[in-house]
């Protein structure tokens, strides 16, 4: 049997608001996501999704509980570690795509591979066939300003998977974006994922998209409960 992408045992966060003041945000979450598996996450602002997503993402540290990626139990990992599964391991999505302006779309997705070691022939031929499985190869010369929100969203996404990651996070990933262009982005993820069988954990408000995922889990009070 696979080890699940991603697991979470037990995790909490508190955060300190001024001198006599903590906030739990979350308080014993337990998660796990099967390789090839895209959930959606659905909560009001200010429930935890994005602490949730960061701690997830080796981006923040829990109080208390366990991270495992792909088995790696992340717990107490030095820095330099936990900086090297995140690059190799994980994949990220935000509302805005943080592309960088002065990089062409082909390049924003080569970069990261060339961070990795990976020979430029073979990066660019990568970054090429994931900008093609998401419509958008007619735009590699192009600078992110020269491209449409949904253009860019689609970037993001083949950049988020350039180094073939084993496990996706995504923040909002339509969240500023038309209906329309919001399902066709949807739509390229969903192709993505099941092409190469990554795990995807999506943050949403957006429940008509979530209703098309493989399972939907909600924040409630601290915990991750079915939605």
């Amino acid at each position: 049997m696979n080890e699940p992408a991603l697991r979470l045992t037990g995790v909490a966060k508190t955060y300190n608001q001024g001198l006599e003041s903590e906030v739990a945000v979350l308080r014993g979450a337990d998660l796990a996501i099967a390789p090839g598996e895209v959930v959606a996450l659905v909560a009001p602002s200010g429930a935890g999704k994005s602490t949730l997503l960061h701690i997830a993402g080796l981006l923040d540290v829990p109080d208390s509980g366990k991270v495992e990626i792909g088995g790696q139990d992340m717990t107490g990992r030095p820095d330099r570690a936990r900086t090297r599964v995140r690059r190799r391991e994980l994949g990220f999505v935000y509302q805005f795509h943080h592309l960088l302006p002065e990089f062409t779309a082909l390049e924003n997705i080569v970069l990261p591979q060339l961070a990795e070691g990976t020979p430029r022939a073979e990066a660019e031929a990568r970054a090429r066939g994931l900008l093609a499985s998401v419509g958008v190869e007619a735009r590699a010369a192009h600078r992110p300003a020269a491209l449409s929100g949904g253009e860019q969203q689609r970037v993001a996404f083949c950049r988020a998977l350039a180094n073939a990651p084993r496990l996706l996070l995504a923040d909002e990933p339509t969240g500023n974006l038309d209906p329309e262009t919001s399902d066709r982005v949807f739509a390229a993820l969903m192709r993505l994922v099941r092409e190469t069988g990554l795990a995807a954990l999506i943050a949403t408000h957006n429940l008509e998209l979530a209703a098309r995922m493989d399972r939907r889990l909600r924040l409630e009070h601290g915990r991750v409960v079915p939605a």
